[in-house]
């Protein structure tokens, strides 16, 4: 009786020990995973766009990565990005194609909603780099590619017209001016989206957050003062309920006003932004999925109207 109890006790410790190492092995499998993911978050950041592409492919084939669909949203990102190439989309035909698929199941997915607000800045860069490569493309008179990406985005992002291509808007004359040139503003702006960040950069090889924004509005005979808190003393102040797009939104760090950006969202929707960031340069970032920038809103003003 003795022996088998003691035979028992051996048997329960060296089962203890067998079930903390593989929670330990599990565990560092599981954290190398989220690394790789990370990796190909930063590569995407770069720039790196074959990098991200060739490491999504080999992790998708690993049946041990089924639980997320990261490696599935790069490979979509990575491929619309390669595609802006002549020579890689002529290897590779039905690339924009079996991109818009893969993001569109992803859309559809019950965890797609988790990858896009994780990811929003990636979503909202990828249609205006898809958008302004479209005018590209017809510029140049590459009409079928251009078509081919025109339903790609209509399919993926539910492509609505501005106030200034609805020509049946009920709107009042003045309104329909005012808004027309808010509109002009923040589509100049988001043309510089991808523009490197530089210190002191007032110009598109590089801007700084101020720079970013004086550089947009003087387009449009605006000049604003060089640095962000004199951008924000200046400025006709706005209540946040109240804010449109084409205003700007100002940040404090905690030593005051830090930065700056432009609102590009409507009246009333989520609050996204265009500014330069001094990481990626000039982006559109979602600001109430961010408890970074949401937790340092310092206020609004506007030089419009």
């Amino acid at each position: 009786m003795r022996q088998t109890l003691f035979l028992r006790g051996v048997y329960m410790k060296q089962l203890t020990i067998i079930l903390i190492f593989t929670c330990f092995f599990f565990q560092s499998n599981l954290n190398a995973q989220i690394k790789q993911f990370d990796k190909l978050e930063q590569l995407y950041a770069q720039q790196h766009y074959k990098l991200v592409y060739w490491k999504s492919l080999k992790l998708l084939d690993r049946p041990d990565n089924d639980f997320s669909l990261l490696p599935s949203f790069y490979k979509s990102l990575s491929m619309f990005q390669l595609s802006k190439n002549d020579r890689w989309l002529s290897r590779n035909k039905h690339a924009l194609e079996e991109a818009s698929k893969i993001f569109e199941e992803i859309k559809g997915s019950s965890d797609g909603y988790k990858i896009f607000n994780a990811h929003i800045n990636e979503v909202s860069e990828l249609k205006v780099d898809l958008t302004l490569w479209g005018e590209d493309l017809k510029r140049i008179g590459q009409d079928e590619t251009a078509d081919r990406l025109e339903k790609i985005l209509v399919k993926l992002f539910e492509k609505v017209p501005s106030v200034k291509e609805n020509n049946n808007a009920p709107l009042a004359k003045t309104n329909q001016v005012g808004s027309d040139l808010r509109s002009k503003i923040v589509d100049y702006a988001e043309k510089q989206v991808g523009v490197p960040y530089a210190w002191s950069g007032t110009s598109p090889k590089g801007f700084d957050c101020s720079g970013f924004t004086g550089y947009v509005f003087k387009e449009y005979k605006y000049d604003l003062p060089r640095r962000a808190a004199d951008q924000q003393k200046e400025s006709k102040k706005v209540k946040e309920k109240s804010v449109q797009k084409g205003d700007l939104i100002f940040f404090n760090s905690g030593s005051g006003i830090s930065h700056v950006g432009i609102v590009v969202s409507e009246k009333g929707q989520s609050l996204k932004m265009i500014h330069a960031s001094s990481s990626k340069g000039v982006i559109i970032t979602d600001i109430e999925s961010s408890s970074y920038w949401k937790n340092r809103i310092d206020s609004f003003g506007t030089y419009l109207d």
